[in-house]
């Protein structure tokens, strides 16, 4: 990235404004439907606002498809998750065709990849995930390890630790090959990560983490659920093999939208995935008496698609394809460091501490602040301030900027919300609903 934000000039509102004004991706918030034009939807990133086109894609599906086709439509929704995929991979992936799949959750995706991972190296019992990584992706593995007898390694980068827990020097929750290679041996069958952490936004090093795996024989599921549609992930060049991810985060693609699986052409034909449905089978319409999966990506689908969320997902990919995912990923790093100067200049004197690495290279389109309070401070953000973040345990709230859909403007005026929130300490006012959800 070549721009850099001025820190003096980032606490005035005509910074922001100028970097709106120069925005080549300002014209796309106008295709998003947005109710109070009030709010800062800051929300880091849970979920992301809803495209105008999808309203007239979802009633099109409904009246001209489901209601006039009927069962007919099947003739053509049939392979839907395939083209819907290949534009997913070409789009935000930088992956060729063929080998992604927008289909099931990601929790079921990851579940089939990482056990057909692990099944393809027999003989190895060690399998490697990080205690800042998802909460579903560590239950199930912990799940794998319990009912298959398996090792599993938890680096522990954020203190929390967790099953077989293991002390690895971390900043901000970063793995670096070296620190990582000291846990590596013939008998890992498997590593997991997230390409930017949930939390803190860490960016991991791909590339060198696939080639230090790979010299020990281990397979590595990537998830991408806070990455995709804020970085370049770059999986052709990062030799990525196996990846998971949402589409309503960053995609823009609803709540509940089907996720994606990615599966490198080089090892599809190798692994066998647990859960063996009948759209993977090789001549499904057949109904044979046994399971002949298919050598093509339709191996690692289950069962039918949900089609009404396919036509989600196609119109919030074929905007980033209209976007270009190199001009998203630099406004997201300009907006986290945006957002890094105004914490530096108005939050840090406050009590507030980041704790999202400092380099655009190293993290996505969201970022940390952490605070004694935070809790209750993100809850207020909410009720008083009209400002949307989220809250993540311990003691972090978190703040995104949509690249797409979040002016700079957006971000300066939260951030001078709670800026404002905090040191009039207003925010010890409110008192929590009991919402679980933050």
């Amino acid at each position: 990235m070549s721009f850099r934000i001025d820190p003096e000039a980032a606490t005035q509102r005509s910074y922001a404004q100028s970097l709106d004004a120069n925005d080549p991706l300002a014209t796309f918030k106008s295709e998003f439907f947005v109710s109070d034009p009030e709010l800062c939807y800051l929300d880091g990133n849970s979920l992301g606002r809803l495209p105008k086109k999808t309203v007239e894609a979802v009633n099109h599906f409904l009246v001209e498809e489901w209601g006039k086709e009927l069962v007919d439509g099947w003739s053509h929704w049939i392979d839907q998750a395939q083209p819907a995929g290949d534009l997913l991979a070409r789009t935000a992936l930088g992956a060729g065709p063929c080998q992604t799949l927008v289909c099931d959750t990601t929790s079921v995706n990851f579940y089939q990849l990482c056990l057909a991972a692990i099944s393809a190296r027999p003989g190895r019992k060690t399998i490697i995930i990080d205690s800042a990584n998802f909460p579903t992706d560590r239950y199930i593995l912990e799940g794998i390890a319990k009912s298959h007898s398996l090792n599993l390694v938890t680096l522990n980068t954020d203190g929390m630790g967790g099953p077989g827990a293991v002390e690895i020097d971390s900043q901000d929750e970063m793995i670096s090959p070296e620190e990582l290679e000291r846990h590596l041996s013939e008998d890992v069958a498997l590593l997991t990560l997230q390409a930017i952490n949930y939390r803190s936004g860490a960016r991991q090093p791909m590339k060198q983490i696939n080639a230090l795996a790979k010299k020990y024989g281990a397979l590595v599921v990537w998830d991408c659920s806070h990455a995709i549609g804020s970085i370049e992930l770059e999986f052709e060049k990062n030799d990525v093999q196996l990846a998971v991810g949402c589409t309503y985060k960053y995609g823009n693609s609803g709540p509940g939208s089907p996720a994606w699986l990615f599966v490198s052409k080089e090892i599809q034909t190798q692994l066998r995935v647990p859960i063996q449905g009948w759209f993977a089978q090789e001549k499904q319409f057949e109904m044979g008496p046994f399971f002949e999966p298919s050598d093509t990506i339709r191996r690692y689908q289950i069962a039918s698609p949900s089609i009404i969320g396919i036509r989600g997902v196609e119109v919030a990919f074929e905007m980033i394809g209209r976007a270009g995912i190199e001009k998203i990923a630099q406004k997201a790093a300009v907006g986290t460091d945006l957002m890094i100067a105004l914490h530096d200049a108005w939050l840090a004197p406050l009590g507030f501490a980041l704790g999202t690495p400092r380099d655009s290279a190293q993290r996505g389109g969201h970022i940390i602040i952490k605070h004694q309070d935070a809790k209750l401070i993100a809850y207020a953000l909410r009720k008083i301030s009209n400002v949307i973040p989220d809250y993540r345990e311990p003691g972090s709230i978190r703040l995104a900027i949509s690249p797409l859909a979040t002016s700079y403007e957006e971000v300066y005026e939260g951030f001078e919300r709670l800026r404002e929130l905090v040191s009039s300490e207003q925010y010890k006012s409110v008192s929590m609903d009991g919402n679980r959800v933050t």
